[in-house]
C-alpha cells in the first residue's frame, strides 16, 4: 500500500464547518437537557422547603387555612395539618387502587368528612384519606375495610391539593385519583348531597379521637429525597462541555500533524511496516541499551537504523 493510500487528507474547510455545527448542536442540546434536570431540582427542593415547613408544625384549626365552602387550599399551605370536628359518613366510603404504599400494592380509603365550620351552616364537606389497606386473596378487592369511628370525631389531617380527575375508568366504588369531585361520585349515592359544600383539598389522616377498635395502615410520611437531578444537571454540562472541548481538540491535532510538530507512539507503530518494507525483513524499533563492558552505554547506531529514521521523518513532512 503506497503513502497516499495509508495518508487522510486533511478535512476541508466545509468539513470543519459542519464538525462545528454538529459539535455546537450536541453542546446545546446538551445544555437544554441540564436546564431541564436544573429546574427539576429547583422545583423538588421547594417541595421539600414546603414539606419540613409544614409537616412538623402544629396543627390549626380548619377554618384558619379553608375560608368555607368552594374554597382553594392555598399553595403554602400543602402539607398543612389540621382539625377537624364533625362526623365521617362511611356509606360513602370509596377505594383508590393503584397506590401502593412501600411497595405493597393494595388501596386507600377515602371516606367524606362533614367538617364543621363558622362560614358553613351544613358544614363542608373534605374527603380523608384514612390509610391503606393490602389487597385480599383475589386481588380485585381489599379483604376488609375498616370502619371509621361513629359519630361525633376529631380528626388530624394533613391538607393536600385535589389530585386531577383520572381518566381511566375504574370499578364500582373505586376511584384511579384523589379528586373530590370524582370520589364523591364513585359513593353509592353518588355527589349531589353535597353540593356546595366541598373543598379543593382533601386531607391525609394523621389522627382520630376517639381511636377506632381496628384501623387501615397509616399513611407515610412525605418523601423528602432530592432524587438525582442536581447530579444530572451537572453531568450534562459536562458533556456539553467534551463536545465543544473535543472539536477544538481534534482540530489542534489535525493541524499539529500537518506541520509536522508532534510524532506519537501510535504514529510510529503505523509507519513500521514501511520500515519492513524498505528492509527487507523485520527491523528493531527502538535502540536498545548494549552492555558494553557494565557501563550501560547506548549502542552505535546502525546503517539500518539510519534508514528507519529517515524513512519515518519522509512520514510527517
Amino acid at each position: 500500500m503506497s503513502d497516499a493510500d495509508r495518508t487522510r487528507a486533511p478535512r476541508t474547510t466545509r468539513q470543519w464547518v459542519v464538525l462545528g455545527v454538529a459539535a455546537l448542536l450536541l453542546a446545546a442540546l446538551c445544555l437544554v437537557a441540564g436546564r431541564w434536570q436544573w429546574d427539576r431540582y429547583e422545583d423538588r427542593t421547594a417541595q421539600i422547603d414546603l414539606i419540613e415547613a409544614n409537616w412538623s408544625a402544629e396543627p390549626v384549626a380548619l377554618a384558619d387555612v379553608l375560608d368555607g365552602p368552594g374554597a382553594a387550599l392555598p399553595a403554602d399551605a400543602v402539607w398543612r395539618p389540621v382539625t377537624l370536628t364533625g362526623r365521617y359518613e362511611p356509606d360513602a366510603t370509596v377505594l383508590l387502587r393503584n397506590r401502593p404504599v412501600h411497595s405493597t400494592p393494595g388501596y386507600h380509603v377515602l371516606v367524606p368528612f362533614v367538617a364543621e365550620h363558622p362560614d358553613a351552616p351544613d358544614g363542608i364537606v373534605v374527603v380523608i384519606d384514612r390509610g391503606f389497606v393490602p389487597l385480599g386473596t383475589d386481588g380485585s378487592a381489599p379483604a376488609s375495610v375498616p370502619e371509621p369511628p361513629a359519630g361525633e370525631v376529631e380528626v388530624t389531617a394533613s391538607l393536600r391539593l385535589d389530585e386531577p380527575p383520572s381518566s381511566r375508568g375504574a370499578p364500582q366504588g373505586q376511584v384511579q385519583a384523589i379528586s373530590t369531585g370524582q370520589v364523591l361520585a364513585a359513593g353509592p349515592d353518588g355527589a349531589a348531597w353535597a353540593d356546595g359544600r366541598t373543598v379543593g383539598a382533601y386531607g391525609a389522616l394523621r389522627a382520630e379521637e376517639p381511636r377506632p377498635a381496628t384501623a387501615p395502615v397509616a399513611l407515610p410520611a412525605p418523601d423528602t429525597d432530592p432524587g438525582s437531578h442536581l447530579s444530572y444537571a451537572f453531568q450534562w454540562g459536562v458533556f456539553s462541555v467534551g463536545a465543544l472541548a473535543g472539536y477544538v481538540l481534534l482540530w489542534r491535532r489535525e493541524r499539529g500533524a500537518l506541520r509536522g510538530e508532534k510524532v506519537s507512539a501510535g504514529d510510529l507503530l503505523l509507519a513500521a511496516p514501511d520500515v519492513d518494507a524498505a528492509t527487507g525483513g523485520t527491523t528493531s524499533r527502538a535502540r536498545r541499551p548494549a552492555r558494553n563492558g557494565g557501563r550501560g552505554l547506548l549502542s552505535r547506531p546502525t546503517a539500518d537504523s539510519d534508514d528507519e529514521d529517515a524513512l519515518i521523518d519522509s512520514q510527517f513532512r
